[in-house]
């Protein structure tokens, strides 16, 4: 069992927060507490996994937050809800099945990836709004983004608004809504193969669930008025630690 002292309970409490906080807004949250985790020296598989399942309670929060924008469009979302999950599960078995060190080596380039996107965003986001991609292909789609999810799922709420952006008419609330909702199922498949497979620490993953729980109700409007360009600058540089810890761990 791992012990825990004051000052890394506490990094978990402020990194589990301000990542509930930021999925709710828009997404990428992880990159805040899967270095958090490495940095207390979990390894990365069980770093993951317990990143998983921590993020879960918020991912749960931004939804009920988010829910009054979901009372329309109940069969896409049905089908959506079990495409994600599918690839989700899908991609946490490929986590659990190969070893720890193929799982090591690829997330530092996952990470960097995720960065880039955080750059681009305003790119993607706009590209999905003026996009007409058709809405049956959104299903394998967002089956696609679940796989991801499961293996590694930093940046998930960027890549589905990329997805979802044309819907509603660019309705950025509607897609938000569908984007934490998927969110939760793609996070509890996840998390819930991960504590199976004994990929999970509890107690961190109790406090930064807990925490994200906190900053999924309150904190998404703190990040929505927070200025663009400092969230922005503040999840890469996180991310771009992360990287630097993550192959060192390689």
């Amino acid at each position: 069992m791992l012990a825990l002292s004051v000052d890394q309970v506490a990094l978990l409490i402020v990194t589990g927060t301000a990542a509930g906080a930021i999925n709710a807004a828009v997404g990428s949250g992880s990159l805040l507490t899967y270095p958090a985790l490495l940095s207390i020296g979990i390894p990365p598989v069980i770093a993951n996994g317990t990143n998983t399942v921590g993020v879960v309670p918020g991912a749960v929060s931004g939804a009920w937050v988010y829910r009054g924008y979901l009372r329309e469009r109940h069969l896409d979302f049905r089908r959506w809800l079990v495409a994600i999950s599918i690839g989700s599960l899908v991609g946490t078995m490929l986590v659990v099945v190969f070893p720890a060190k193929v799982f090591a080596a690829i997330v530092p380039w996952l990470i960097l990836a995720a960065c880039v996107s955080i750059l681009v965003q305003p790119l993607i986001l706009k590209w999905a709004k003026s996009s007409k991609h058709s809405e049956r292909a959104l299903t394998p789609a967002i089956g696609g983004v679940g796989i991801y999810a499961g293996y590694f799922g930093a940046a998930l709420g960027i890549a589905l608004l990329a997805v979802l952006g044309s819907l509603e008419g660019g309705d950025v609330h509607r897609s938000n809504a569908m984007k934490n909702a998927l969110a939760v199922a793609a996070n509890g498949v996840s998390g819930a193969v991960f504590i199976l497979a004994g990929k999970v620490l509890i107690i961190p993953a109790l406090i930064i669930g807990v925490s994200a729980m906190v900053g999924g109700l309150v904190g998404g409007g703190l990040a929505k008025r927070m200025p663009p360009a400092v969230l922005k600058a503040i999840i890469l540089a996180v991310g771009l630690y992360a990287v630097v810890l993550s192959f060192s761990r390689v």
